[in-house]
């Protein structure tokens, strides 16, 4: 395509996370000018609920943009669109009116479990799904419902066995992106790649993504109840009239489609190119890349399935803890609001455990942390999983605390990339490392080491799903072409790996792996509910 002159044009880009909103003025080659933040609570509920309330979310990003748009950092007419990122894997349901009915249930919540078993059982199973079924599945979408009913489809069958009445009323269930983007416009719509974890559309022909009739039966969800799809790069329609004067943006300006944080994520690193692999590092954690064809790891749960980016596969997986583990370690060990609750909690706590965890040597004294605090997905598909610190002893010191949790997430990273590299055929000699987590020069060096690759740290890591947004909303309006993005992506700084520290890494992770396979009976005993 021939690109427009992109003068000073910029696209306001909303990027909402589990912790909140971001919303930012990004140009439409990708620099981010300015951003406002806003934080959005958490319910975590028994039987492995996980519930945030979506009128927050709405809360949050009007008074963000307010923020923003109240700088006057440039014309209002040079803002040419909006385009939304969040949070995957979550469920809205919204009446006729587009108000939602509960809570919305999000990527964490596992209580739909016990009806994927129903929708997958069958004859001649092949690790816990009906063969026939299996093969459906695996041929028309690229995956399956995965077994810890973490997926949309589990939230929608939970909903409709526990809570009928919500179920009833509901018009169309939402992923939280698409929730977003009704609030912004009133239409009801859902994009190729954010509809993917519902497992009832045809991914086949990538340019045209369907529902399949036979998939909706299986799974026991009326395709009334689902919105009409469109791609990412889509102009969904004109910001609502009254959502245009809230915000302070001039009337009719056009809102993309746009995409959930997985996909967004792969465009805003810049690797957008086949193989060029991405490692985020929020709340979750993924490792990603484009690949050229449709191909399933059932075993390790991932998948080929629709990109943001039109006729293109994304190798998709997920990570269930990793900067949370950080969050845990701050809240819930060391600074809890509790009887012992202690004054000197540092102003950024963040930044006092990368220099704690610098100045701690590699291998934390042998300690070592699983980071399955909330189950995991991928490489294990295991709900019932758990996290915590093994041969801790003693000796053991609040420097190797914090630095066995930075450690341990690079191991999962680590036992998830030698699936990836086996999916892709490949080695991934070169990673571009975004996310909050990449804001930290010591865990980027840790990754490093522990996967033996070069990390490259992207320039501003935080910001990425916000400029995946807006290189979404460039290439809708003809600003930009995809194969121009790296060249407007730039790095902070190169980590290679330090040979001093292979021998230890080497082995704490063998012992990592081991911890997962001698106790996951044990786990799952203790965790398995009726």
């Amino acid at each position: 395509m021939e690109a427009k002159d992109t003068g000073n044009k910029y696209i306001l880009s909303i990027d909402m996370g589990t912790s909140g909103p971001k919303v930012a003025l990004v140009s439409v080659l990708g620099e981010v000018l300015d951003w406002e933040v806003e934080k959005t609570g958490l319910t975590l509920l028994p039987g492995g609920g996980a519930e945030q309330d979506p009128e927050d979310w709405w809360h949050g990003i009007v008074n963000a943009t307010q923020r923003l748009i109240s700088k006057r950092l440039v014309p209002i007419d040079d803002i040419v669109a909006v385009s939304a990122s969040t949070q995957w894997s979550g469920t809205v349901a919204v009446d006729k009116g587009g108000n939602h009915l509960m809570n919305a249930i999000i990527w964490m919540d596992a209580r739909g479990a016990p009806y994927i078993e129903q929708i997958v059982d069958g004859p001649i199973k092949v690790e816990g799904y009906s063969l026939p079924k299996l093969l459906t599945w695996i041929r028309l979408t690229g995956g399956v419902p995965g077994h810890a009913g973490k997926d949309p489809i589990a939230h929608i069958l939970y909903i409709k066995h526990q809570l009928p009445e919500i179920y009833k009323q509901t018009y169309k269930f939402l992923e939280p992106k698409d929730y977003i983007n009704l609030r912004l416009t009133g239409k009801y719509a859902a994009s190729y790649d954010s509809i993917c974890l519902h497992w009832v559309t045809d991914n086949r022909d990538i340019s045209k993504v369907v529902y399949n009739p036979g998939l909706l039966q299986i799974s026991r969800v009326e395709r009334d109840k689902l919105p009409d799809l469109k791609r990412a790069v889509d102009i969904l329609s004109p910001l609502k009239p009254q959502v245009a004067e809230l915000f302070g943006l001039k009337k009719d300006l056009p809102v993309v489609v746009g995409t959930p944080d997985v996909q967004s994520a792969a465009v805003g690193s810049g690797a957008v190119r086949d193989f060029e692999g991405h490692l985020y590092i929020g709340t979750s954690s993924w490792l990603a890349c484009h690949v050229p064809f449709k191909k399933s790891d059932l075993l390790h749960n991932m998948a080929a399935l629709p990109s943001a980016i039109p006729n293109r596969y994304l190798l998709t997986n997920e990570q269930e803890c990793a900067g949370m583990c950080l969050t845990y370690l701050k809240d819930n060990l060391f600074f809890p609001d509790d009887q012992l609750r202690s004054p000197a909690q540092p102003e950024d706590t963040y930044a006092a455990f990368d220099r704690i965890a610098e100045s701690t040597p590699a291998g934390s004294g042998k300690l070592i942390f699983t980071p399955w605090l909330y189950g995991e997905r991928a490489p294990v598909d295991d709900h019932l999983v758990r996290g915590g610190f093994f041969n801790q002893s003693l000796n053991t010191t609040r420097g190797e605390l914090i630095r066995a949790v930075f450690e341990g997430v690079a191991y999962n990273a680590r036992w998830l990339l030698k699936y990836v590299e086996k999916f892709i055929d490949r080695p991934m000699q070169v990673i571009n490392m975004v996310g909050g987590g990449a804001r930290s020069d010591i865990w980027c060096q840790i990754h490093a080491d522990v996967l033996n690759r070069t990390i490259r740290q992207v320039k501003n890591p935080m910001r990425t799903n916000a400029r995946g947004a807006a290189f979404l909303a460039s290439f809708a309006l003809g600003y930009l072409a995809f194969e121009d993005i790296p060249r407007h992506i730039q790095f902070a700084k190169t980590y290679q790996p330090n040979p001093d520290n292979r021998e230890v890494y080497d082995q704490l992770f063998a012992e990592f792996v081991n911890i997962y396979q001698r106790n996951k009976g044990i786990y799952a005993r203790l965790n398995r509910t009726t």
